[in-house]
């Protein structure tokens, strides 16, 4: 069973994916275009009901599992897009991030919401340390992003990640919970 976690914003609510789900999920990250960044594509509605059953995990927080978390509009009661968060460290201290939204709700603000909320949470009420994001470099929307919520360029590794059969580039941003705390300030 999926975590009771539910995360509020003013415009999003933010929950665990689950199987109803899977058809929105298919709707707006199969577009080959609006995620030419994205490691996972699907190609069909079975693709995506694959994912969210058996690629991510049904607890937050486990040690080698992404968590997924759909994001719902508040007025339209529609997902419009989900955070992925990877929990990579055994100690529990750091994790990963990755992100999508749909392209009809890109550059609004949406995404900002909830990265806060999320950064948030995993820092105040998970206590982790350190928060990473590995971003293509040519995902230049992304990268504002990140780096509008406090984050710093880390590396910049050549041709190290394998995305639809071609080596990419991989940049890795990172935010400890102290420069998380001290950029909250300043918002």
């Amino acid at each position: 069973m999926k975590d009771n976690i539910e995360i509020n914003t003013k415009r999003l609510r933010l929950r665990p994916i689950k199987l109803d789900d899977a058809k929105a999920i298919f709707e707006y990250r199969s577009d080959l275009i609006t995620n030419r960044y994205q490691g996972w594509i699907p190609k069909t509605i079975d693709e995506a009901k694959d994912f969210v059953t058996n690629r991510v995990a049904s607890e937050m927080d486990l040690f080698n599992t992404w968590f997924q978390l759909a994001l719902i509009e508040k007025d339209s009661n529609k997902l419009i897009g989900d955070i992925g968060i990877h929990f990579f460290d055994a100690d529990k201290k750091q994790v990963g991030i990755g992100y999508t939204l749909d392209k009809n709700y890109q550059g609004k603000g949406y995404m900002t919401e909830a990265l806060t909320a999320v950064i948030n949470y995993l820092f105040i009420d998970l206590d982790k340390h350190r928060i990473t994001a590995s971003i293509d470099p040519d995902n230049i929307k992304s990268i504002k992003l990140i780096e509008k919520l406090g984050f710093r360029k880390e590396g910049h590794f050549k041709k190290s990640f394998l995305a639809n059969g071609q080596w990419i580039d991989d940049l890795v941003f990172a935010i400890l919970k102290e420069e998380w705390l001290e950029f909250k300030k300043i918002l």
